[in-house]
């Protein structure tokens, strides 16, 4: 069976924000996600993520936890308690991998959590579905 990553979808048409406090992270995402040919935004930390949040809503945002400022489990909290934004697709990128951390980005609404370092292949199968669910 052919992934979802590599069945040549369009994924044009989708905006994707990134969240990561460490700008080789964001280098990496956007270098992974290249064949997508999405519009991919990124930010700092969190409150920048809810201030682009805000000024654009993204179909999917790829979240890192561990950010000053203001961590990823509080942008979840935030995003799932407005209702114009509870149905934007997260998916958590940590280097937290605890069963701790896992099941609380799952019980304050992320949709996926990959663990640090990324696999591409996971990265690229997660968005494909992901994104493909944001049409359901």
């Amino acid at each position: 069976m052919t992934p979802l990553y590599a069945q040549n979808l369009d994924f044009s048409r989708y905006n994707v924000l990134a969240v990561d406090d460490v700008p080789i992270n964001l280098v990496l995402i956007q270098k992974m996600l290249a064949k997508f040919n999405f519009s991919l935004r990124t930010a700092a930390n969190g409150q920048l993520a809810m201030t682009a949040v805000a000024a654009q809503k993204p179909d999917l945002i790829l979240l890192d936890l561990m950010m000053p400022v203001m961590d990823g489990f509080e942008v979840i909290r935030q995003l799932r308690a407005n209702p114009d934004t509870a149905g934007i697709r997260i998916v958590i990128l940590s280097a937290l991998n605890s069963n701790d951390d896992i099941v609380r980005g799952y019980q304050l609404g992320a949709n996926d959590f990959i663990t640090k370092p990324i696999i591409m292949e996971k990265l690229l199968n997660s968005v494909a579905t992901q994104l493909q669910l944001v049409n359901l």
